[in-house]
């Protein structure tokens, strides 16, 4: 890899601590203290976080192209990667309208009294966690399509640091929810 390929993939690994640390770390605050931000003002900044993110895993998938040496045809790991592309926006997008707007930016964590009972619904009759689970594909598929060996690493990190998010941050707030009510 060149200087400027490490450096990208430096960015893209740190834009995903810089989200789920700052995402993790708003939501315990909040969660801890009560209203401290409201959610308009976090649901900006988490956002901004996210789409910058993703910025930074497909730059760095472009960017280190051809990278990983498959022993299948192009066309084949362009298929197989736009499959799991379309598979795991699918998802994502089918289980974020499944939740609505504001659980897939935590509305609970903010207004808690406001959360409903656990979604079955959707692609949550399934899966318990689409999100996080086949909804990163995508990163798996854009990595394949772009043949990027730095991409497949940042991928499998993003969805382990989604995972640690999820595992530390949100599923036990979901369970003190819920037991609770």
């Amino acid at each position: 890899m060149t200087a400027i390929q490490e450096g990208l993939f430096a960015y893209a690994i740190l834009s995903r601590v810089a989200y789920v640390v700052f995402v993790g770390w708003a939501l315990r605050r909040e969660e801890r203290f009560g209203p401290v931000m409201p959610f308009s003002v976090f649901r900006k900044r988490a956002s901004f976080v996210m789409h910058h993110d993703a910025f930074a895993f497909i730059l760095l998938c472009v960017a280190t192209r051809n990278t990983w040496m498959l022993p299948i045809r192009p066309g084949t790991s362009l298929v197989v990667g736009a499959v799991l592309v379309i598979v795991g926006l699918g998802t994502k997008l089918w289980a974020a309208r499944t939740l609505g707007s504001g659980a897939y930016y935590w509305l609970n964590f903010f207004a808690p009294e406001a959360a409903g009972n656990p979604v079955t619904t959707g692609p949550y009759r399934f899966v318990s966690n689409p999100m996080y689970t086949i909804g990163y594909l995508q990163t798996y598929g854009l990595a394949l399509i772009t043949r990027s060996l730095p991409g497949l690493i940042a991928a499998v990190f993003s969805q382990a640091a989604i995972l640690t998010f999820y595992f530390v941050v949100e599923k036990p707030h979901f369970t003190r929810l819920h037991r609770s009510s």
